[in-house]
């Protein structure tokens, strides 16, 4: 009796990690995903005016492995937002991977300084990190010189963190400072072994905005 509650957890492991390692198909996914072109645009790059009402962030260019994760997060109440943790309920897991794929195929763009002055702060941040008052690690380093994101861990560290670092590059602002507060403030606390969330307390309010500006100009 005890091994059959073991091997069934075992088979839905098994499914589980087939579903989250298929790929997505583009085409389909461009159909699955009209739900979300309301707030993020029909091609994933929210403009400023509509992330200023909606606070939707740009999806386009995003790794597909890193869609599918927030939003099985979303689903799972592993991450909580008021809009979108309802709105990933309606999703059907096995529509995750297309809609993932159809919306990481889109070219994202980068989006014009709106806070120049802030530039080179946060430059030196995101490409050297910080010494003081606690050691900051450059942003580059997991996110790459543009901010495309990586998933080959094992080509830029020794011993690799269990973590999936996202694409930033070309994203707004707004929403980099305030995923880096919610980081910072416990609010988010879905990343794998707590790494956002050390780098976020080691940041002040000036460096957030500054980092976050430079990095929603970049473009990959």
């Amino acid at each position: 009796m005890t091994k059959k509650p073991q091997l069934l957890a075992a088979i839905l492991l098994g499914a589980a990690c087939l579903v989250s390692h298929a790929a997505g198909n583009v085409e389909a996914g461009k159909q699955k995903a009209a739900a979300c072109m309301g707030c993020h645009g029909p091609d994933g790059n929210t403009v400023p005016e509509m992330f200023a009402a909606l606070k939707a962030p740009k999806l386009a260019g995003q790794l597909p492995e890193y869609l599918e994760k927030q939003l099985r997060d979303f689903k799972t109440g592993r991450r909580s937002n008021e809009q979108m943790s309802p709105q990933a309920q309606a999703v059907a897991e096995a529509d995750i991977p297309d809609i993932a794929a159809y919306f990481a195929s889109q070219p994202a763009r980068p989006n014009p300084a709106t806070k120049k002055d802030q530039l080179a702060v946060g430059e030196k941040i995101f490409n050297k990190g910080k010494n003081r008052p606690e050691v900051v690690a450059a942003c580059l380093g997991c996110h790459g010189p543009a901010g495309a994101g990586n998933t080959n861990w094992s080509k830029m560290m020794a011993k690799q963190p269990a973590i999936l670092a996202p694409a930033i590059g070309g994203q707004h602002a707004g929403y980099i400072a305030s995923q880096l507060l919610a980081y910072r403030e416990g609010k988010r606390s879905n990343d794998a072994a707590h790494v956002m969330r050390d780098v976020a307390n080691r940041l002040d309010a000036k460096d957030i905005e500054a980092v976050a500006e430079y990095v929603s100009t970049l473009s990959r």
